[in-house]
């Protein structure tokens, strides 16, 4: 009963401390961008394609490679992804001897284990599909990326907006690849869950500690903040040009403002 009492509590509550993480990310990446490395990389990325596509005669060659590399990260993520599930299943349906030897602190019914190997599966099988899609938006990418959009329109507006989507497709590829990702590590404290509760409960805890510093974006952050005190310290001393600085930063905020709210 006591060992059936740790499944019950630990691992949802590893579970809920996960989700809990995840659901801070994704309002730090959607309210602070700038610190977090998801925010920050999707910035630079808007700014690299601007770059790439400046001059395509020049920087398509080193635009499509850059790209072909990451469809072929990705293929190698969905090729271990699928190949994972397979053995899973196989293992689900093989039936694997007397399971009730096996090194487990925690229930060892043959519904527990058939839980435990199904949502590894559904784990991998999301990760698959994930990646998948993220190897599709690099396809695309790689094709847009090239569009001579300054010989078709001589409209900078047009351009700009070409320019965007483009990044916006660049950047949705590398939201599925993160996601991706993301499930190969839920993957981890699931299988941690076949010897137990508690493995499974202490990895959670020590992925969640692993992320917090893969994703926050502590000098990016810093500068900026430090970046953001020296602007106003130059404003209180230079009384002469406060009505041109202030509209100098007004514009410097709206084309920041601009590159955040549509770096999603």
């Amino acid at each position: 009963m006591l060992k059936q009492l740790l499944d019950y509590t630990l691992v949802p509550s590893g579970l809920l401390l996960m989700v809990a993480y995840h659901l801070w990310l994704l309002h730090r990446i959607v309210k602070h961008p700038t610190k977090t490395v998801i925010g920050v990389n999707a910035i630079i990325r808007r700014f690299w394609v601007r770059a790439m596509m400046e001059d395509t005669s020049k920087n398509g060659v080193l635009a499509v490679q850059t790209l072909r590399n990451n469809i072929m990260a990705s293929t190698l993520l969905a090729s271990t992804a699928i190949m994972l599930s397979s053995l899973i299943a196989v293992l689900m349906t093989s039936g694997s001897g007397d399971r009730s030897m096996w090194l487990v602190f925690g229930d060892r019914s043959e519904l527990f284990f058939s839980i435990k190997f199904f949502l590894i599966l559904v784990c991998f099988l999301v990760a698959f599909l994930l990646i998948v899609q993220s190897i599709r938006y690099y396809s695309h990418a790689s094709i847009l990326i090239n569009v001579p959009f300054k010989k078709i329109s001589r409209n900078v507006y047009h351009h700009q907006r070409t320019a965007e989507y483009v990044a916006r497709t660049v950047n949705r590829g590398s939201y599925f690849w993160s996601l991706g990702l993301r499930a190969f590590y839920f993957s981890f404290p699931l299988f941690l869950w076949i010897f137990g509760p508690i493995p499974m409960f202490l990895c959670c805890f020590l992925l969640v500690f692993m992320l917090y510093f893969l994703d926050i974006a502590f000098e990016f952050g810093s500068s900026v903040g430090v970046s953001d005190n020296d602007d106003d310290h130059d404003h209180a001393d230079n009384d002469d040009d406060h009505d041109h600085d202030h509209a100098d930063n007004d514009d410097d905020h709206d084309l920041v403002d601009e590159e955040l709210g549509t770096y999603l």
